[in-house]
């Protein structure tokens, strides 16, 4: 059976740990069904995570994602489980491996291998929640000795993905994939892969959840919307990882033309490579009509859960005029 369709608030809610407090709240008033993490900096959502349960009986919390190079296996399943029991059969735990520039930017650890580290620590941390004895000599990593009790309620696994192999990889091994900031000709070629990895375990791939962070902005000026867009994500596609994944998707000129931008540090020919039908092709800006129908479109093409972003730059009253269109009850996918 193919998982339900989902509607997530997004988090952060702000700088402050009770800005998340007040959005979660919101979302569980008005009938969202999750609410997902980036996990990029402060604050920190695991940690966070921990302190919303007080505040919500009803809505799956989830990461999206945490750095697999940041955390060790063995913190990492000691952390779920503590998620896990006070969010139980409620928390979902992301792994991936994020960006050259926040690893070696942000934390000084080289982001090596990251198909291979990230495969590994899911199948360790799957390991230790499991209370296995860890007794792991693997490519990347490596574990003795370390247990754990096992979780009455197993805290699932989803796995970042962009390209084929990693995208075959989140399948077969995770119980969900998490996708970002795709163009959309590109989304049946990654649901495919996701079959692809998924039969590799001997899963459906119908049975697989996707779940997908939306770049939304309900406006009724679309091209500022698309200013905001460039400059909030012209930089995303310049990192090694999202430039290469934009060639995958069949825009091999737009991102080279990010690449020799930012390398040159001019910031009018990296934007203006994000032509209107590019921002068209990943962001989701109009009407409330207009939006909620390209997400009817995206829960028809393969993704379950969606996550309502408010595109980067938005005002806290765009922001709220967003997520108010994005409510359950009115997409109705």
């Amino acid at each position: 059976m193919a998982p339900k369709q989902r509607i997530s608030i997004t988090l952060p809610g702000g700088p402050t740990v009770q800005d998340t407090i007040d959005r979660v709240k919101w979302a569980d008033a008005n009938g969202y069904d999750d609410a997902w993490w980036g996990d990029g900096g402060a604050p920190d959502a695991l940690t966070t995570t921990a302190a919303l349960a007080a505040h919500t009986d009803r809505l799956r919390i989830g990461v999206a994602v945490t750095p697999v190079f940041t955390r060790t296996p063995a913190v990492l399943a000691a952390t779920a489980s503590a998620l896990g029991q006070v969010l139980p059969g409620r928390f979902v735990m992301g792994l991936g491996a994020s960006s050259q520039n926040m690893m070696d930017g942000w934390h000084g650890v080289p982001l090596e291998k990251p198909l291979t580290r990230v495969k590994e620590t899911a199948i360790m941390v799957r390991s230790m929640l499991a209370g296995e004895k860890s007794d792991f000599d693997l490519e990347t990593l490596h574990s003795h000795n370390y247990r754990q009790m096992p979780l009455e309620h197993p805290v699932p696994i989803y796995i970042a993905a962009l390209r084929s192999k990693m995208v075959e990889m989140a399948a077969e091994v995770g119980d969900g994939v998490v996708f970002n900031l795709w163009p959309m000709g590109a989304l049946p070629k990654m649901i495919e892969h996701v079959h692809i990895g998924a039969e590799h375990a001997g899963k459906k791939g119908e049975e697989v959840e996707v779940v997908n962070r939306h770049m939304v902005l309900v406006t009724d000026d679309k091209e500022a919307a698309r200013a905001k867009f460039r400059a909030a994500f012209a930089p995303y596609y310049a990192t090694p990882v999202y430039n290469a994944f934009l060639a995958w998707a069949g825009y091999e000129d737009e991102a080279a033309q990010i690449r020799e931008g930012w390398a040159e540090r001019d910031r009018e020919k990296t934007t203006s490579a994000i032509s209107d039908d590019l921002v068209h092709e990943i962001g989701i800006i109009g009407s409330e009509d207009e939006v909620r129908e390209r997400l009817q479109w995206c829960a028809k093409t393969g993704i379950h859960t969606h996550i309502i972003a408010p595109l980067g730059g938005a005002t806290p009253e765009e922001a709220q005029r967003t997520m108010e269109a994005c409510t359950p009850d009115k997409l109705k996918l």
